[in-house]
Formats: C-alpha cells, structure tokens, sequence
C-alpha cells in the first residue's frame, strides 16, 4: 500500500515502481481466484451429494459466475433424487384396548 501511495504522489511514475506492482498484482490475484473458487466449491459440493446428484457437478464452479449460476439453476428446477427420508424415532402408541363396561347402578 505504501507503493501505491507513492505512485499517486509522483507526478510521473516511475515503470520501474509500476512493473513491480504489476507483478505483484499477477502473483497474488490468481491466488484470490483459487481461494474464492475452493469457498464455492466445497459447500457445492456437499449440497449436491446431500441432494442425491453427483457431486462432480460442482466443478461447473471453476467458471465463476456462468458455472455456478447454471449450477444454481440446476438445483432449483429440478427433481432431487433423494431417498425418502426414514421415519422418526417417536413412535405413534397404540390405542388402548377397549374397556369392559361399567356394571349397571341398580
């Protein structure tokens, strides 16, 4: 951030000073790409294999932004082949049995 400051100082720029920010930039951007795509991926991931699809499909999220939109558009619209869920552990009781009646009152 330092060099930045200074390059807006300078009322001519020194190349050398903008080459190294460039390089910089081209070191550390794709880095940031990687990490961005790996936080989308991975939930992704889960979702798909939680919803019964392949998760591989989460690889259509190394395209930014039209991958993980038609990923988006795919779980949305479509039927997730997901197993029925078992049934809960609380038991419905059965009903008592019937009680004998009551002897008449005289």
């Amino acid at each position: 951030m330092h060099s930045v400051a200074l390059l807006l100082q300078q009322n001519q720029p020194d190349p050398e000073m903008i080459r190294k920010i460039v390089t910089a930039m081209f070191a550390i951007v794709p880095f940031l790409i990687a990490i961005s795509i790996a936080v989308v991926m991975v939930p992704c991931w889960f979702i798909l294999k939680k919803a019964g699809f392949s998760p591989w499909l989460s690889l259509l999220c190394i395209i930014p932004s039209l991958g993980t939109l038609v990923l988006l558009y795919i779980l949305a619209f479509s039927n997730w082949p997901v197993f029925p869920v078992p049934g809960s552990a609380w038991q419905n009781q059965p009903p008592y049995p019937p009680q004998p009646p009551y002897p008449p009152h005289a």
